[in-house]
């Protein structure tokens, strides 16, 4: 039975079994994005020392409140959507799309196996910045064409932090690309290879902390959550906003925190590389690379945005425009420069 699905398998074309992996992939981070939700909750309600949810269903006593995601979208599902009288309808509706679908598209080019990709190209990480610049034009669509002065702010302030932070984030992957030589994602990944100490979290550590900075202030996550400043502008650019339509947003918001997860472990921390690489021997199974270590590296850093965000306050708006303009920027220019030299001497895993 095994060697007739193995041989079925290899007789499709290409394009079924990239549609196969498509269609696993895009389940797979829906599912994520539904427990994500009830994670921060249990998270930060352990933070607080409340329980979160656990009413909802449990599996056999156990993992009390694990259906609350699924009678979440039902309660929204079932809600009305209002579209205001004097909003521009069509951009009204497309504009939740518009933030959801790059947040999914961008799977496409991450590498979760040393043997799965469903689209290994040269240029993934141009394709990852391009998608991850796209959502911003949802959050715009969604303030101007809502026609409501307080939605439209919220828009105006989400778009410039951002820009702000994408500069910051474009310019942290121009020292990855220097130290990696190529785009390719999984191409980043190989060249980390060797045991963690080749892992470009040690060589470009300030660099490694502007992007993940630089990712919680895209995700428009806490402390950098001014776009939806509930007590200064009401909700911010989502405020005209009711049931699923309402949804798409937070399904949008919690979607990009699991890529920035997974694309902070690619470029910094060796993706699906195993951190005891090189010390156990060669035939040693924790040696061995495989998705399990890139879903735990995932996983560290999709805790740690909750963490932040039952930890810190809200930045006022003009503190975090002087972060990402005064201090994440030129950090990250001045880094570099010390890599390209450090890269021109064949310093560290450059010695080579």
């Amino acid at each position: 039975m095994t060697d007739f699905i193995l041989n079925t398998w290899a007789a499709l074309p290409s394009y079924a079994r990239s549609t196969f992996w498509i269609l696993v992939v895009t389940v797979t981070v829906i599912l994520s994005v539904a427990f994500t939700t009830l994670w921060e909750r249990k998270v930060i309600g352990w933070m607080q020392l409340r329980k979160g949810p656990n009413r909802v269903g449990s599996i056999f006593g156990l993992v009390p409140g694990i259906f609350q995601p699924f009678a979440d979208v039902i309660k929204l599902l079932l809600k009305e959507v209002v579209i205001p009288s004097a909003s521009n309808k069509w951009l009204f509706r497309i504009a939740p799309a518009i933030t959801l679908i790059p947040a999914f598209a961008a799977w496409a080019v991450v590498p979760l196996d040393p043997n799965l990709v469903i689209a290994d190209i040269d240029a993934g990480l141009l394709y990852v910045l391009s998608l991850t610049s796209v959502g911003v034009y949802g959050v715009i669509l969604a303030g101007w064409a809502a026609n409501s002065k307080y939605a439209f702010l919220g828009a105006m302030r989400s778009a410039a932090q951002v820009v702000a932070y994408e500069i910051a984030m474009g310019f942290a992957l121009v020292g990855v690309v220097m130290a990696a030589g190529t785009l390719n994602l999984g191409d980043i990944v190989r060249a980390q290879a060797g045991g963690s100490s080749n892992w470009f979290v040690i060589w470009l550590f300030p660099l490694f902390v502007v992007y993940l900075i630089s990712g919680v202030a895209e995700t428009n996550r806490a402390p950098f959550d001014v776009a939806e400043g509930e007590s200064e502008i009401v909700a911010g650019f989502h405020v005209e906003y009711s049931g699923i339509a309402f949804a798409l947003f937070f399904l949008a918001e919690y979607a990009n925190m699991i890529l920035i997860s997974a694309l902070t472990a690619v470029f910094f921390l060796g993706g699906w590389l195993s951190p005891f690489e090189g010390l156990l021997g060669s035939s040693h199974p924790l040696g061995e690379p495989g998705f399990h270590w890139l879903f735990a590296k995932l996983f560290f850093f999709l805790t740690c945005f909750m963490w932040y965000r039952a930890t810190f306050p809200r930045y006022r708006y003009d503190q975090i425009m002087r972060l990402g303009w005064k201090i994440l920027i030129p950090v990250t220019l001045v880094w570099i420069v010390v890599l390209g030299v450090m890269v021109h001497l064949q310093v560290g895993p450059w010695a080579a």
